[in-house]
């Protein structure tokens, strides 16, 4: 009997508690409304953080477990925090996000989990709250367009991949923030021009992408004219810089669907110019 009195008392130390298994790597983090994957880099206090969101059907365990692209991000000294959308449609269903599609049966308020998941992994890794990038792809870029427009102060900055505003499409938004929006001419799943399809239940349309930006640049109350054009690399740039507030950059590719090659390395080098890195630390 003493024996086992001990080995309670142990097993519920302060020793003891800090023992246990924490999250990170391949151990989801779960929070009340839901779960985040988390891979740090080997400098971790203080660190930015990019937090993703992935596409229909995907999950962040499948975001950490793809090496090269978490390598892209943590050699750079960010954090990856890749967070689940929600399987909420039986068990046949797939992971999605609370996009404003008008489809209203959607049960979880995902500018709410967004904003938990953000406040929580600053907390418990010591990560730079003032120095975080929402990024994603697809449906997950959609849920970015969304975040920013509706609560613009989740993040310091916004990178969808190939997703933007569904119908019906907002034409103001709460503030200016700092968009890079990245798309693939040749995008037949959300092609820049938008398109509308049957889901079982639903009529949904994908908003024109080009509509979507010239809203973020009036919001931003951005010169008409781009600031700066570059077609020299494989991503053709514009840059709405001379804005009252935020800023607009579209980078614009041949490819389809998707990431193209070297997008980390240009979001990461775009972030680092709109929300510039603390004096003696470095990216590298």
């Amino acid at each position: 009997m003493r024996t086992e009195l001990i080995a309670l008392a142990i097993a519920f130390s302060p020793l003891a508690v800090e023992a246990q298994p924490t999250c990170g790597g391949e151990t989801p983090c779960e929070i009340e409304s839901g779960v985040y994957h988390a891979v740090l880099p080997a400098e971790q206090e203080g660190a930015p953080a990019v937090i993703w969101l992935h596409g229909y059907g995907g999950s962040g365990a499948k975001a950490v477990a793809n090496r090269s692209f978490v390598e892209g991000f943590t050699e750079r000294g960010y954090a990856l925090i890749a967070l689940d959308g929600l399987k909420w449609g039986g068990p046949k269903s797939k992971p999605d996000w609370a996009v404003r599609d008008g489809y209203q049966a959607y049960p979880r308020n995902d500018l709410t989990f967004i904003r938990a998941a953000i406040n929580n992994a600053t907390e418990r890794f010591a990560l730079d709250p003032n120095r975080i990038l929402l990024a994603g792809s697809s449906r997950g870029a959609s849920m970015v367009w969304d975040v920013a427009c509706l609560n613009p102060d989740t993040a310091t900055a916004y990178a969808p991949v190939s997703g933007g505003f569904w119908e019906p499409a907002s034409t103001e938004c709460a503030g200016p923030v700092h968009l890079l929006h990245t798309h693939g001419f040749s995008d037949r799943t959300v092609p820049l021009e938008g398109r509308g399809f049957q889901n079982p239940f639903f009529f949904m349309r994908q908003a024109d992408i080009h509509a979507g930006l010239l809203t973020w640049r009036r919001e931003m109350d951005c010169e008409q004219r781009a600031t700066r054009v570059d077609a020299s690399g494989p991503l053709w740039r514009k840059e709405w810089t001379k804005c009252k507030g935020g800023s607009v950059t579209f980078l614009l590719g041949p490819g389809g669907h998707g990431i193209p090659k070297g997008w980390t390395e240009l979001a990461l080098d775009w972030f680092e110019s709109v929300a510039p890195l603390e004096a003696g630390r470095s990216s590298e």
